[in-house]
Formats: C-alpha cells, sequence, structure tokens
C-alpha cells in the first residue's frame, strides 16, 4: 500500500484535508496531527475500519479507543445521557487536552469501546484537526499513530517511520506542541476520577468544578481508558528513570552514565539542556527541564536515541506534581517502573 504525504503548507492545506476527510469517509486510515499527539484516525462508525486499526497497530482489543469530535454538540449525540459536569469542564478545557468519559448509545459501536457501557470523547485543539473532523462529517476513533508499546509520534516522520506502507495517509501538521497524551476523566464515578493524568491537572479540575477529583487504580484489571493496562511508550532500548530526589544532582547522573558505560553499554541521556556533556552518552535536550518541556520533548527524544542506536536510556525524574505527575506516569510505564 502507498501511503499518501499530505502536507498543510499554505498553497496544499485546503487540499490536503479535503483528501483526508474523504479518505476517511471511505473507511481508510489516516493519520492526524492534534495538539497533544498524531492520531490513527478511522470513521467511529465503521467497524470494519475501526478492527484495522487495531490491527495496523497491534493494539489489544480489550484497550477502548478515543472517539474526537469537532464540537461539543456531536459529543452529545454520541451519549446515553450528558453528565452534570460536562458543560462546565467543556466551557473551560475545550477545544484542548481533556478527554472525558461518559456512557454512549446505541450509535457507538461496542468495537470503539471494548465492550464497554462508556465512551472517550474529546474535542482536539488544533485548527487543522477541527477542521478536518468537520470536512469528515463524523466522529473519528483514533488511539495514537504508532505500533503499539512504542512511543507516541508527535512529528509526521516518526508516524511514516512506523506505518508507512500500512495506512493510506499521513496528514503532516507539523510538531505537536503539548507532546504527551490527553488528560482522561472519567464522569461515570461517583466521584470525577482520572484514568490517565496529562497537562489537564487534578488541580486545572478541581479549580472549575468546585469538588474532589480522584486518581484511578492504576491496577485496573479491565482498563476504562487508552493507557491504563499495558505497557506504553516504551523505546526499544531499555530505558532507566534516576528517581527525582537524585536527578537534580550532576555527580549522581555521571555516575549513572558511567556505570552503563563500563558495562559497554552504548548510552544514552534524556535531560535538560544543563546535563549535556557526561562521559560518552548520546544526548537529546528535554529544554530547560520544566514539566511543560519534558512533556513536549519526550517523546521525540526516546525515538531520537533509539535511532542513535543506544542500548539503555537515562532520564532524571521530576517531581510528581501538577503536569509532572503526567510526566512521571509516562515515563514509569515506558521503563516498566525500573527507577
Amino acid at each position: 500500500m502507498e501511503t499518501l504525504y499530505l502536507t498543510t503548507d499554505p498553497s496544499t492545506r485546503t487540499r490536503s484535508i479535503q483528501t483526508a476527510a474523504r479518505l476517511l469517509r471511505e473507511g481508510h486510515i489516516v493519520a492526524f496531527p492534534t495538539e497533544t499527539v498524531y492520531g490513527l484516525g478511522a470513521n467511529a462508525f465503521d467497524e470494519e475500519a475501526v478492527l484495522r486499526v487495531f490491527a495496523v497497530k497491534g493494539r489489544p482489543r480489550d484497550n477502548p479507543m478515543i472517539v474526537h469530535v469537532h464540537h461539543p454538540r456531536q459529543a452529545r449525540e454520541l451519549m446515553q445521557e450528558v453528565p452534570d459536569l460536562f458543560g462546565e469542564l467543556v466551557n473551560e478545557f475545550w477545544p484542548g487536552p481533556l478527554t472525558l468519559i461518559v456512557r454512549h448509545n446505541a450509535a457507538v459501536p461496542d468495537v470503539v469501546t471494548a465492550g464497554l457501557e462508556t465512551v472517550a470523547v474529546r474535542m482536539p485543539d488544533l485548527k487543522i484537526t477541527r477542521n478536518l473532523l468537520c470536512q469528515t462529517g463524523v466522529p473519528v476513533a483514533a488511539p495514537s499513530a504508532n505500533l503499539s508499546g512504542r512511543p507516541s509520534p508527535t512529528d509526521a516522520s516518526s508516524v511514516f517511520a512506523d506505518l508507512q506502507g500500512k495506512i493510506s495517509a499521513v496528514l503532516d501538521g507539523g510538531e505537536c506542541p503539548v507532546g504527551i497524551e490527553s488528560t482522561v476523566l472519567d464522569l461515570t464515578s461517583a466521584i470525577p476520577t482520572i484514568l490517565r493524568p496529562g497537562t489537564v491537572t487534578r488541580e486545572d479540575l478541581e479549580d472549575v468544578i468546585q469538588s474532589r477529583v480522584l486518581f484511578a487504580d492504576a491496577n485496573a484489571e479491565r482498563p476504562l481508558s487508552p493507557g491504563m493496562k499495558y505497557r506504553h511508550y516504551a523505546p526499544q532500548a531499555s530505558l532507566v528513570v534516576v528517581s527525582p530526589q537524585h536527578a537534580e544532582s550532576a555527580s549522581v547522573l555521571a555516575d549513572a552514565v558511567a556505570k552503563q558505560l563500563s558495562a559497554g553499554k552504548r548510552v544514552g541521556l534524556l535531560a535538560p539542556e544543563a546535563m549535556q556533556g557526561m562521559g560518552e552518552a548520546a544526548f537529546f535536550s528535554l529544554g530547560d527541564g520544566t514539566p511543560v518541556e519534558y512533556a513536549r520533548r519526550i517523546y521525540a527524544g526516546l525515538r531520537a536515541l533509539d535511532a542513535e542506536g543506544v542500548g539503555v536510556i537515562l532520564c532524571p525524574g521530576i517531581a510528581a506534581e501538577g503536569i509532572g505527575v503526567a510526566v512521571m506516569n509516562r515515563l514509569l510505564k515506558a521503563a516498566e517502573r525500573e527507577i
């Protein structure tokens, strides 16, 4: 299969979006940008197309997908009932990196929801994406546009590296400005519960709804949201996270690099710019080391160091506060909790 590469510079944007929308309506699989990561989209009402997404990614069938909409009205059309908090949250955070879990109606195929009574819905905050969804005319089910378990792609070239020849098209919208997946909030539980942390933090949510927000049990047997059960975000190299209480110590990090080098391993260092130059480690910068920069660069860094052929990647952890909760969630899943 030839994978079309659809550019979105000013001279081609309109035609590229029209082509991608037509392909989605016709049952093809199209990768597209969002502000978080690139998604691998299919018409959410087309069961065969959705099944091809599972097959292309190698994604377990019990791992539900997020349905992307271009307007809150389109999300309401998928619901059995509209939760009390839906309007408040949508007014504050949509379009944006917040996914809401609601009870779905009969319009949503079981293959999208993994047979659950709930569906995950989101309205992305990227103009190109909203134009695409609007022109497609149907909700689009889309997990991240990578092989299952690997780091999510934040640019079109990463999508091509995983999926060229396996999907119909990639719509190139440049680099994703947020860089990690959306926060997933369950509105069907007695107390709103975060199933997957993201850059919309618990504090952000509590400020808006003026009530408590919980974090879900990470060990739930049946995943209610993407990112809950299976190994995710992992590079081909082994990833080791340096514990946050030691991560700001240059000597501790240098010793960790030296230990891996002395064991004969080729080492990659994924760290803030100020930590560059430790031994012979390949280096990818996490900018100024703030949680926002970690989130924006971390997947690109894991992919870049894999491309360098390193055997182990070291990454200093950060405090699990605010956006740092989401960053550490991704790092620890990718490292299989190796600290």
